[in-house]
């Protein structure tokens, strides 16, 4: 019998019917397996029990849906969660993060179905592999401009559009004219709101030692001390927005691949931010990094 076949048969099955009720009774008889034969022959071909296989795809496709203007508890529901805090709580465990803190950065690319054949060839070959490295940066005071967005896919065409305004106003020479800051880097921090949970910050600014004595019109944000997974993104041209999908490339696999399978957790109280620096600078072979707010999960 040709197992990677009949397990094929049943991913396609799954993928079909994820918004419906699935049970692993109902895969088995599908592939004409008993139970424990099932159970046996679906881990050894994807690695994962059956329904925790059904759990992440369906997270998978709800971590889609995020980019959209739908509410969390609607999409939860969707995808068979009762609750919101269930929702929460398996998405946490397998994503690193809550839903609230993902739908920042969701992009809304739809999950491709899985290939056993092409899941076989990615694991041998490595997959898209990206190492970070971890660093314990002290508490980080911002000074510059904060822009409030809504996370139902408003963010992925204002904050484009507050990066074009701070860099057509020149507002990069500006913050240096009127502050003393730390270094030349810019930050692009996400900043949680507590009280507004579908709504962030997001603040472009530079370092400062204080608070003391700033300009009026700037806003403030300060990151917490935290330990970091850094990631680099790969080098690109700035032309034909090559430089920007490098960035998107690289933060799709960053919430996507690497948080589920790290072993770390978004910190609680983190702030996750983007620092440009002399590697950003210029027209070819730029270069930003992404720090990324990490514990160990329990």
């Amino acid at each position: 019998m040709d197992y990677t076949a009949c397990i094929q048969r049943a991913l396609d099955y799954i993928e079909d019917r994820l918004k419906e009720p699935l049970t692993a009774e109902e895969l088995a008889k599908f592939c004409g397996f008993s139970l424990y034969h099932f159970y046996k022959v679906f881990q050894s071909q994807t690695g994962l029990p059956v329904m925790d296989y059904v759990r992440r795809r369906r997270l998978a496709h709800a971590a889609a849906d995020m980019a959209g203007s739908r509410t969390l508890l609607a999409i939860a529901l969707d995808y068979g969660f009762e609750t919101h805090a269930g929702f929460t709580r398996a998405f946490r465990k397998t994503y690193g993060l809550t839903p609230e803190q993902y739908r920042i950065h969701a992009t809304g690319s739809v999950p491709e179905r899985v290939d056993l054949a092409k899941l076989a060839d990615y694991q041998l070959s490595g997959g898209m592999m990206m190492r970070p490295t971890f660093v314990t940066k002290p508490e980080i005071k911002l000074a510059g401009y904060a822009l409030k967005t809504k996370m139902n896919g408003e963010n992925f065409t204002e904050i484009p559009a507050f990066w074009n305004q701070y860099i057509e106003e020149n507002r990069n020479r500006t913050l240096h004219e009127q502050l003393n800051p730390v270094s030349h880097a810019e930050y692009g921090a996400c900043v949680m709101l507590p009280d507004e949970p579908e709504h962030f910050l997001y603040v472009i600014g530079v370092e400062v030692d204080s608070f003391d004595d700033l300009p009026e019109g700037l806003d403030t944000a300060v990151i917490p001390p935290s330990t970091y997974a850094v990631f680099t993104s790969n080098p690109a041209d700035r032309a034909d927005g090559a430089f920007s999908r490098s960035i998107q490339g690289m933060t799709r696999y960053v919430y996507g691949e690497w948080f589920p399978t790290s072993g770390y957790a978004y910190a609680k109280g983190g702030v996750d931010f983007e620092l440009y620096d002399e590697r950003s600078d210029g027209d070819t072979g730029l270069q930003m990094d992404l720090y990324v707010p990490v514990e160990k999960k329990e």
